[in-house]
């Protein structure tokens, strides 16, 4: 008879083999952590063959909670920005999301189960249906990918610029296969263990592959773009304090009259999201203030609210304004992705009367404008432009009528502290430049603002929580990429591929 401690700790082993898969996301990025994790996972499942769907789906569900818990763990700092009102609702916000996530992998691995049944190799079968749950888990019920398991290439170097050919999602399926394939080199013989040796050998190609593309690619940039990038490090405790709202103001007028640290004339200016407490478009003292310190054919790109105060019942966006040098406000672009529970209230009308609330603070919900959209932003071409959350999507940093030439992110990650949160929303930015081949500049409230290449390499980043304006140049972009063009194409194939790959591999 077991002991309990150890009949314990093997219930609670794909838990716990979960929550060590998490540790290969940024900003830890220890990624050789998945060649031990999921061939462990793999032979744990296997020996589970024989039970029911039912077993089958547990196993699955318990390592996706033990890997979510750890992977979203960040979203329980900002029940502390006022936990006196908030904090109660923590265990079930960070629990609560990771349980639900967790029944994608679930349902994943009763999928596997069923390939396996039919002959495919565990190691084939497996990484074919979490993958495809990783890609579900992005797009329905309005999708949240955070933690896809294509972001891990963030600490693999070369690796990451197959994001230009297969995108994040098709990462995802790669790096599943590259790390289930030593347990089919290992237990299986004949064509499956050739398969296997061939899926991992292409790690060090693509690998070798993106580190030529870096070294052939060196950062260029526009000459006649100078970026400002404002970061006030505003307190997310005390940004929406009354009395507070002159101080930020001032700051930020402050930082952006500063004389340009390069000697060459700042062109344009980012500020963060929700940058100023109160409504600045509506506010003619506010906007001639602004028009005192922007210089002649300067472009003030500011996250703010605004209210479209033409509809009956006044409806908020979280949004970006463009001004001229004149303070008027030459087009805007509104957030369309909102974030549950931050924005809106999922199921409001369950969920109110039990007490839960929205943790940014507006009479009602926040509306979503109607993007993705590419904006012309004068002096500096075409640029997809998205509000903090959004840049998680790779279908909605900008539209699809025009080639973007740059990315511009407004963030307020202030809500998350010094947590992993902030890091790896960075990460995801950078597979956006990646995937699509263009520059992307990031203004964060505490940070981390910085500037990116096309090719994901970071020309500037902030430290988080510090205070800076910093002048940065804008890079250039690079050509199309594979993804943008045929990427869609390309997932369809390798899912169509791998599926019969296994029913082949099904008679050896």
């Amino acid at each position: 008879m077991q002991k309990p401690i150890l009949l314990i700790l093997r219930r609670l082993m794909p838990f716990l083999l979960g929550a060590a898969a998490a540790l290969a996301l940024p900003p830890s990025n220890l990624w050789w952590l998945l060649f031990l994790v999921l061939p462990s996972v793999l032979h744990f499942w296997s020996k589970q063959a024989s039970k029911g769907l039912t077993k089958q789906f547990f196993f699955g569900w318990l390592f996706g909670l033990g890997y979510f818990l750890v992977a979203l763990h960040w979203i329980g700092y900002a029940f502390f920005v006022d936990a006196e009102a908030d904090l109660w609702m923590m265990p079930f916000a960070v629990g609560g999301l990771s349980a639900v996530l967790s029944i994608y992998w679930g349902l994943a691995f009763m999928m596997g189960s069923l390939l396996v049944k039919r002959g495919h190799p565990s190691w084939l079968a497996l990484p074919l249906c979490l993958g495809i749950a990783e890609w579900l888990r992005g797009i329905l019920f309005s999708g949240f990918p955070w933690a896809v398991w294509g972001q891990m290439v963030d600490g693999m170097g070369g690796v990451s610029q197959f994001a230009s050919v297969v995108g994040m999602v098709g990462l995802t399926f790669c790096i599943l296969l590259w790390a289930a394939a030593p347990l089919g080199i290992w237990r299986d013989q004949g064509p499956r263990r050739a398969v296997a040796i061939i899926v991992l050998a292409s790690l060090p190609v693509i690998f070798a592959w993106g580190e030529w593309r870096l070294a052939q690619n060196p950062t260029q940039y526009v000459s006649d773009v100078m970026l400002r990038l404002v970061q006030p490090n505003i307190n997310q405790s005390d940004k929406w304090r009354n009395g507070n709202a002159r101080a930020i103001y001032d700051q930020l007028l402050q930082m952006t009259a500063a004389p340009s640290s390069t000697g060459k004339p700042i062109t344009h200016i980012i500020w963060p999201e929700s940058s100023v407490p109160f409504l600045i478009d509506e506010s003619a003292p506010g906007r001639a203030e602004l028009a005192a310190v922007l210089k002649p054919n300067q472009i003030l790109l500011a996250g703010a609210v605004r209210r479209d105060s033409a509809t009956p019942d006044a409806k908020y966006f979280t949004s970006i304004l463009m001004f001229d040098h004149n303070s008027d406000v030459i087009s805007h672009y509104d957030k369309f992705h909102l974030v549950p529970g931050g924005e809106f209230l999922p199921l409001e009308w369950a969920l109110a009367p039990l007490g839960f609330r929205r943790l940014v603070s507006l009479p009602e919900s926040f509306t979503p404008g109607d993007g993705p959209k590419t904006i012309a932003v004068p002096g500096a071409g075409w640029a997809g432009f998205s509000v903090c959350y959004e840049a998680i999507f790779p279908g909605a940093v900008a539209g699809t009528d025009r080639r973007p030439n740059w990315l511009v992110n407004v963030t307020n990650d202030g809500w998350f502290g010094t947590s992993t949160g902030p890091y790896q929303h960075l990460a995801m930015l950078r597979l956006r430049t990646i995937e699509r081949g263009v520059p992307a500049a990031r203004a964060a409230n505490t940070g981390i603002s910085a500037v990116i290449d096309p090719l994901g390499r970071m020309t500037f980043n902030s430290q988080l929580n510090t205070i800076g304006s910093f002048d940065l140049a804008l890079p250039k972009e690079m050509g199309e990429t594979v993804y943008v063009e045929i990427g869609s194409i390309l997932f369809t194939i390798l899912i169509g591929t791998l599926f019969l790959v296994g029913d082949y591999l099904k008679q050896y």
